[in-house]
């Protein structure tokens, strides 16, 4: 879809530290493990460093472009040495060659990014469901942590899983079903927008982006449909009066502004 445009008018992003391994004989998926794909592959975690520049370099043919602009260390939760020690320096040779432009991790938790702000000279960190209307954890450490070092922070899962864009039973959150006591959290959160004539998606949309270490947020769309849908609610204004009330009703512990 890409390869006709030029590549001065799009930005491109990917992640590295897991691979996909063709397997002989296979069936089905591996839904179950959290992979949205075919089991035809075997999933492999891989942050070494000859790992990160295959991946990269296999991307890179299967893209058909010589560069990629962001990438990031994917979900390194239970390979922080290997990550720090091979994967990050070997991003960081990357970049210095022009293959890549900023580089960064992404993870559903707060230390190791924080961390990773410290300790390297990464350009971003993707924070994915930490902070969103439902969970201001990141405002603790990692975005005033962003900010004081001029890094950039994305925040992903601005949905939580799904809670967030239709609150109701059997709605997930983190992944999970939804417990009872955040759905009813959700719906009342819903209620206060919709009396500021504001959808919850757009609110949702809408909070992360009120701190000024937050570039941007990600949702996921299936469909051209929440495509367009996920466009109109960022476009949609959403009054500070709305979350005076949500702190007011005790909805939101934290607030940027």
């Amino acid at each position: 879809a890409l390869r006709s445009r030029p590549r001065a008018e799009y930005t491109l992003s990917t992640k590295v530290g897991r691979l996909l391994e063709p397997l002989p004989f296979a069936d089905g998926d591996d839904l179950g493990n959290g992979f949205a794909v075919r089991a035809t592959h075997r999933r492999v975690w891989d942050f070494s460093a000859d790992g990160v520049r295959r991946s990269i370099d296999d991307s890179l043919v299967r893209l058909g472009t010589d560069r990629i602009d962001m990438v990031y260390l994917h979900d390194p939760d239970n390979h922080v040495a290997e990550a720090f020690g091979q994967a990050y320096p070997a991003l960081e040779r990357l970049r210095a060659e022009g293959v890549v432009g900023a580089i960064g991790a992404g993870m559903n938790q707060t230390t190791v990014l924080t961390r990773f702000l410290r300790d390297t000279d990464v350009d971003v960190v993707l924070c994915a469901g930490r902070h969103t209307l439902l969970d201001q954890s990141a405002l603790a450490e990692l975005l005033p942590e962003a900010a004081a070092r001029g890094r950039s922070v994305v925040v992903g899962g601005v949905f939580n899983s799904g809670l967030l864009a239709d609150p109701r039973p059997g709605a997930t959150y983190d992944y999970r079903a939804a417990p009872p006591a955040l759905l009813e959290r959700a719906l009342r959160i819903k209620a206060a927008a919709e009396r500021h004539g504001v959808p919850l998606r757009a609110a949702a949309i809408a909070y992360p982006l009120r701190h000024p270490a937050v570039a941007s947020v990600l949702v996921g769309t299936r469909s051209a449909d929440e495509v367009q849908d996920a466009a109109d609610m960022y476009s949609r204004t959403v009054p500070d009066a709305l979350w005076d009330d949500l702190r007011a009703e005790g909805l939101l512990e934290g607030d940027a502004r």
